[in-house]
């Protein structure tokens, strides 16, 4: 039967007409009559509902049909043959969109992904664990799990609208799929960047090896912020001032000399006094999405006064340290080293502060977190679950992950340093895939859902292609589904890198900054930025490819190299916008519209040189390089140099 062709049920209760021609005729000319006013009537109820009918597709023995509705909506009904004969409808009711509440981000609403990770599809066979000889460990409060391990209370990691119980960046790009480093609507008027705050008073620690010192913000050390209450700032430990400001929000900034930094996101006025962590901190921290006032804060170096090498939770009501986790003794793989530069999920359904280390441990803390509003207190007893794995033609000594993980359902996504991209089940602690890339990364994986199947983006870095010295090779992106570990398609870019004698010694080139995710009007696009493109510290690309394809849409080069994540905004229209910071501390401002058309000076709108002690006799606009990553809240760009400045950008 063809499209548009009405089904009916065969039976042998058909017309037939009459073989006296006359009487065949005035039966026919009643019957018709009869059908003309019932088509009529239905005509006129279909046309008082404000409905029209639009198309009917024949399937079988089902007829379905689509209607506009009262709002302009597309509504589908099945029509089919009963028992005896006649026509029933079946008018499904879609599920209503939730309404926005006052706290998630507009940019992420409503919510896209299903988040099913169940599948009949099975594990690519080079992806699978056990081909490759995978040991797996898993300790509970430190006595090991004989039996397996099945987690009492399921984690499952919704679409990352939910992330969030109040309004702010939680965490290192965001969120559970890592896919937004930006907050709430930017309208784009004049195309300008203006410095609007710096702070300068981040000094320098001397790194453990004795050889150097960490100063400033490196990557990732993105900033986070978050919009308090006002009877939560009203408890807090800050500021007069800061308690007396109607909506503020607050930026955090965890630095290298080993000290977490509290403003104004309008003013960069300090909001309290710099919590000391005593320990340089390289990575992101996290806050409690929850809207807790818990910090999660990983350190990078075995250096300062601690005895601790590992993380530290704090109460943001006093600045008090409430916890601290060393994995010395946990008979990591990798035991000499137990630096926490990835940045934290925390699942606030089941209280779950999931962390990876550069040990080679995945670490899950139950945080059995007690915390009272009207008290103004919190309390947390954290129990240690912790999974280890190698692989056959692994060492141990190599063992680590600096990627920060992405969660999607009961899936957790992260890159180790020996190359292998791995999706591992929160619940049961089991390598459900991994695939091992070109090269070596420390990217974070980006998750992004299409049709009910998540998929993984990642670049690597020119690290492993060639020996010591200076040399030219692949940094490779790729789009895999995260279900299989199946590569939908891989793409690479020529960058140049160098190898020293000592890691100290050695700077890389490829992919360091975290893709972009596109949105709205370029939702089908992803953008990787790759480093060095033009020579050794030359030259960055922006580089943004078809989600589907693969294939180049547009390109934005840059004179100077950067490890600084690109970040997407937009307007309320859709329109979407990157902001992207380099080497020599100027920032671009581009168009990310997906138009090949556009040259490379089309596609810039402005590129900012920041300014250190800006007003002062000390003013400069050498010596500030941008490797940290920014973050974006309604119109206010915030991102840390290496000189020790943070810097608060408005885009207008």
């Amino acid at each position: 039967m063809n499209r548009g062709e009405q089904y009916i049920e065969p039976d042998n209760s058909y017309y037939k007409p009459s073989r006296d021609p006359g009487e065949g005729t005035l039966k026919l000319v009643v019957v018709m009559t009869a059908l003309f006013v019932l088509l009529t009537g239905i005509l006129a109820v279909v046309y008082f509902n404000k409905n029209s009918v639009q198309e009917t597709l024949v399937t079988g023995q089902t007829v379905i049909e689509s209607y506009i509705g009262p709002d302009g909506e597309i509504v589908y009904t099945e029509v089919y043959p009963n028992e005896t004969g006649f026509i029933s409808v079946a008018s499904p009711t879609p599920s209503p969109i939730p309404p926005m509440t006052d706290y998630q981000n507009p940019i992420l609403y409503p919510e896209s992904a299903s988040v099913n990770t169940y599948t009949d599809d099975p594990v690519v066979s080079e992806c699978d664990p056990a081909s490759r000889g995978i040991a797996e460990q898993v300790t509970v409060a430190g006595v090991i799990a004989e039996d397996g391990y099945s987690r009492e209370t399921p984690i499952w990691f919704t679409d990352p609208v939910y992330y969030g119980e109040a309004k702010g960046i939680f965490t290192y790009r965001g969120n559970n799929f890592r896919n937004c480093a930006s907050f709430g609507y930017t309208e784009l008027i004049n195309g300008d960047l203006t410095q609007v705050w710096e702070y300068y008073e981040i000094g320098t620690m001397l790194a453990s090896t004795m050889n150097f010192e960490w100063s400033g913000l490196r990557w990732t050390g993105q900033p986070l912020c978050i919009k308090w209450s006002d009877g939560m700032r009203s408890v807090m430990d800050m500021y007069d001032s800061a308690k007396q400001q109607m909506g503020l929000v607050e930026v955090i900034v965890a630095a290298l000399d080993g000290k977490i930094y509290f403003f104004n996101l309008q003013t960069g006025e300090p909001t309290r006094d710099p919590i000391d962590v005593g320990s340089s901190i390289k990575g992101t921290p996290a806050l409690d999405p929850r809207g807790y006032p818990l910090l999660y804060v990983g350190q990078t170096d075995n250096n300062g006064d601690n005895t601790t090498f590992g993380f530290y939770i704090y109460s943001l009501i006093d600045g008090s340290r409430l916890y601290s986790y060393d994995g010395s003794s946990d008979g990591a793989y990798r035991s000499n080293w137990n630096a926490f530069d990835s940045s934290p999920i925390i699942d606030g359904a089941t209280d779950t502060l999931i962390w990876p280390c550069e040990n080679g441990m995945i670490y899950t803390f139950d945080l059995n977190t007690n915390y009272t509003p009207e008290s103004s207190t919190i309390s947390i007893a954290p129990v240690c679950t912790a999974y280890k794995y190698i692989f056959s033609d692994n060492t141990g000594n190599r063992m680590g992950v600096e990627s920060s993980i992405a969660c999607y359902g009961n899936y957790g996504y992260f890159v180790d340093n020996t190359m292998n991209l791995c999706c591992l089940d929160l619940n049961t602690l089991q390598m459900v895939w991994t695939k091992v890339l070109g090269d070596d990364s420390d990217v974070t994986p980006v998750i992004d859902e299409e049709d009910g199947i998540p998929y993984v983006y990642i670049g690597t870095e020119v690290d492993n292609q060639g020996g010591t010295g200076q040399y030219s090779g692949a940094a490779y992106i790729y789009k895999i589904n995260g279900l299989t570990g199946e590569t939908v398609w891989q793409s690479s870019e020529p960058c140049y890198t160098y190898n020293g004698e000592t890691s100290e010694t050695d700077q890389s080139g490829g992919c360091f900054g975290n893709p972009i995710i596109g949105k709205y009007n370029i939702s089908n696009l992803v953008i990787f930025s790759f480093s060095m493109t033009n020579g050794l510290a030359s030259g960055n690309k922006l580089v943004a490819y078809d989600k589907d394809l693969g294939t180049v849409v547009w390109e934005y080069n840059m004179n100077c190299y950067t490890y600084s994540s690109p970040v997407d905004f937009y307007d309320e229209k859709g329109n979407a916008y990157i902001v992207i910071c380099d080497s020599l501390g100027q920032i671009h401002l581009i168009d990310a519209a997906a138009n090949s058309a556009l040259t490379n000076e089309e596609r810039r709108i402005t590129v900012l040189q920041a300014v250190k002690h800006a007003g002062t006799p000390e003013e400069s606009t050498t010596g500030i390089c941008f490797e940290a990553s920014p973050i974006v809240y309604e119109g206010m760009m915030i991102v840390g140099s290496t000189s020790g400045s943070v810097f608060g950008i408005a885009i207008s």
